[in-house]
């Protein structure tokens, strides 16, 4: 099982804008005060250079575009609705915004079988919306493909009972916390595991501080370091310009990198950085309108396809 891939697949924005849906329960978005037109043509210029940076070190970015029917205002974080998996299977989520199930396309799959990938099996959870029960994919999900584990920090988006019913279908064993965020003085469950934590495949950026609970912090620590990944540690502020929301690919002859957006790059400190770069390159570009009002970052940004290939 390999942990890094060099293929990723991206969607291009079209009515991209701060989703009023979203922002009940995530508390990294704020709104622009500008029209809606000028924020998506801002987030499409950085979707843009994001991508171009990523091509130029040899990693194989498949751009499919928003369809301009939908009102998928974050259709730009296809990691939450699926994940692809190197035995062909597909994972299909469910969503707790009503207007991100639109997200769902045929289209994408039609793309990744005409790229000569192969899907085997897709394994649908969607219907669990129908309960009001919600799993957001490698949002709600980290996995540890090589050890296979899956780490999961429960909210309104990460159901503890679906995410061990993935972990039992995908043959993952589960590692399970809460996850906190401070906003106006009170302790909130944040939304996406992969905003506090990324998974690279010799180390872990994770912020410790936000699991409030001892036990549960120690336990992450122990599978973290019984995998042999060298721990670094993030603080709540770095978390706030999305210095956990992170991945690490590969490119050109399989260097790997580590892919952020600006935001978090300035944020971490140099013992941080010297760090990160011990194992893999790094790679920043600036999300700044994407951040703002899409509460997501480079990581989000990413779908990763590990799919099998036609011979």
């Amino acid at each position: 099982m390999l942990q890094t891939t060099n293929t990723i697949l991206m969607i291009r924005p079209i009515n991209f804008r701060m989703n009023e849906q979203t922002a009940v329960n995530n508390f990294f978005q704020e709104d622009l005060d500008i029209k809606n037109t000028e924020i998506n043509a801002k987030a499409q210029e950085e979707f843009d250079a994001f991508v171009t940076k990523l091509r130029a070190v040899g990693v194989n970015v498949i751009v499919e575009n928003d369809d301009k029917l939908m009102d998928t205002p974050d259709s730009i974080f296809p990691n939450n609705w699926v994940s692809f998996h190197e035995n062909g299977n597909v994972g299909l989520y469910p969503m707790f915004a009503e207007n991100r199930r639109k997200e769902r396309r045929d289209e994408v799959f039609i793309r990744l079988e005409k790229e000569g990938f192969v899907i085997n099996n897709i394994i649908d959870y969607t219907s669990a919306e129908e309960e009001g029960v919600f799993l957001e994919g490698t949002g709600s999900l980290l996995l540890d493909r090589v050890n296979s584990k899956a780490y999961c920090a429960l909210s309104p988006r990460a159901d503890e009972d679906l995410f061990i019913e993935f972990c039992e279908d995908f043959e993952y064993t589960p590692v399970i916390f809460t996850a906190y965020q401070t906003v106006e003085d009170k302790r909130e469950a944040i939304y996406h595991t992969n905003v506090m934590m990324c998974l690279a495949e010799n180390f872990a950026v994770i912020c410790l501080d936000c699991i409030d609970d001892k036990k549960e912090r120690k336990n992450v620590l122990k599978h973290l370091k019984e995998d042999g990944k060298e721990v670094i540690a993030i603080t709540e502020d770095q978390v706030a310009n999305f210095a956990g929301n992170m991945l690490q690919v590969r490119g050109e002859n399989n260097k790997r990198y580590l892919i952020m957006s600006e935001a978090a790059y300035t944020s971490l400190t140099k013992a941080q950085i010297q760090a990160i770069e011990k194992h893999c390159d790094i790679l920043s570009s600036s999300l700044e309108t994407i951040e703002t009002c899409g509460g997501g970052s480079a990581r989000c940004m990413m779908a990763e396809v590990f799919l099998p290939k036609n011979d």
